[in-house]
């Protein structure tokens, strides 16, 4: 094994679980995100040499999230996403069922906006690191975030979108 292949194989067998829960919530489907987080790998050893000597991770993060954006267009034409109503009473943070309604409420966003409460939200990135990600301004992802936000907010409710966000790294 090359020193090249080793690198790559210690970033991957560090970093693989945080980043197949970024492909994850970027697509909702552990099946999906599994075929992403292959993707966004196949193409970061491809530029390892180059990418290796920064930190590599905000570079696969931003290959996921264009893959994602990309995959989600595609499947748009194609198909339309079903939708449950939202929960009668405001779910608990930690109530199970909750994950289920969340990630429905957060495939119904448009690429852009469930990409950026992904990495601000999840990943706990700043605006910076996101727009940096995303290839955007500072600007964008607020806008993204504020518009995405208000979105779960109504789908959801204030309260239980407010503590899942409190609770994303419990």
């Amino acid at each position: 094994m090359s020193g090249v292949e080793h690198d790559f194989g210690a970033f991957v067998a560090a970093r693989a679980t945080s980043l197949l829960r970024v492909a994850y919530l970027a697509c909702g489907d552990e099946t999906e995100a599994e075929d992403l987080l292959q993707t966004a790998l196949e193409r970061t050893y491809r530029k390892w040499d180059r990418v290796r000597h920064d930190n590599p991770e905000p570079y696969v993060r931003r290959v996921i999230v264009n893959a994602a954006i990309s995959r989600a267009r595609r499947r748009a034409v194609l198909s339309i996403v079903p939708m449950h109503s939202p929960p009668e009473r405001p779910a608990r943070a930690n109530d199970p069922d909750l994950v289920h309604v969340l990630m429905d409420a957060l495939r119904a966003l448009p690429p852009r906006q469930r990409a950026v409460v992904v990495l601000r939200y999840w990943e706990d990135l700043s605006e910076t690191q996101t727009a940096e990600v995303l290839g955007c301004s500072v600007g964008t992802v607020k806008s993204q975030a504020s518009k995405a936000m208000a979105k779960l907010r109504s789908a959801l409710g204030r309260d239980t979108v407010e503590g899942v966000i409190r609770n994303a790294h419990a």
